[in-house]
């Protein structure tokens, strides 16, 4: 074709896809996003004490065994949980085998060991971590106090006051469905967007960006290297990886497992169809 020339308009080029660049055979992972069976209390929402539920009675305790079931369709072939090093996680797994801990609420007994144990696996992996910020902290708390101290913490938002009227209402749900139709709830894409959305409410904009900095290098932050773990402990395309973690985190990953060229994302609702 020489200058000037145009090229026939039948004639149509397309774009590859990114997919084409990327192998199709991927590592699978289930991120099943839980509360805290055992309440410990520590996250900035709280449950009232009357939406507590008990896992150890019934009816609750016959569903979370059918909940265990329902995730064993997945057929793991590793699993981690929302655990530093020092909880000794492998440790706690060969003395549930022995018989111990079965009168653990934490769902990290009552879900991941428990399935762990049912697929004879002889390791659990311990994926959490600390954040950025507490890094910063111990290096330089000065400099870290100097970049969050226009943040007001109890900043109004009429935002989060939405968002603390969903959680209020999903915690009351908890006692009224089936555990397992809460898990399944909970780990929509919708509940998931809206869990990650929370955190873009209240003090997000509070000192200028001030408020945007304190959730990157402390929340985004603290998934990422969650997420850096999961890369880690993967060794194939032929592995399948169950997560068990709070479900804050969940809604995050669930963002990096859906990017990420290495991974596919299980949704917690089609494990109907395995």
């Amino acid at each position: 074709m020489t200058f000037g020339q145009v090229k026939d308009n039948d004639e149509k080029i397309s774009i590859k896809p990114p997919s084409e660049f990327f192998p199709k055979e991927r590592a699978q992972v289930l991120v099943v996003g839980s509360f805290h069976f055992h309440y410990p209390g520590l996250d900035s929402f709280k449950t009232m004490e009357e939406d507590k539920i008990d896992v150890l009675k019934e009816p609750k305790k016959s569903e979370v065994a059918e909940l265990v079931e329902y995730i064993k369709r997945f057929k793991p072939t590793k699993v981690a949980i929302e655990a530093r090093p020092k909880w000794n996680a492998t440790s706690k797994l060969r003395e549930y085998k022995s018989g111990m801990h079965r009168d653990k609420r934490d769902e990290r007994y009552q879900l991941a060991m428990r399935i762990v144990n049912d697929f004879s696996m002889d390791t659990l992996y311990s994926i959490d971590v600390h954040s950025l910020s507490q890094d910063l902290y111990k290096k330089d708390s000065v400099f870290l106090k100097s970049i969050t101290n226009k943040i007001d913490w109890n900043a109004q938002d009429p935002y989060w006051d939405m968002a603390k009227e969903w959680l209020n209402y999903r915690e009351k749900m908890l006692n009224k469905v089936h555990i397992l139709d809460f898990f399944k709830h909970i780990n929509s894409r919708e509940s998931h967007n809206a869990n990650y959305g929370t955190y873009l409410t209240g003090n997000f904009t509070a000192g200028d960006v001030q408020g945007a900095d304190n959730l990157s290098i402390w929340w985004y932050n603290r998934n990422a290297r969650i997420f850096s773990k999961i890369i880690q402990l993967t060794e194939s395309t032929e592995d399948r990886i169950l997560v068990v973690m709070g479900n804050g985190h969940a809604a995050i990953l669930r963002q990096f497992l859906e990017a990420s060229p290495q991974f596919d994302f299980v949704e917690f609702g089609d494990l109907e169809n395995y």
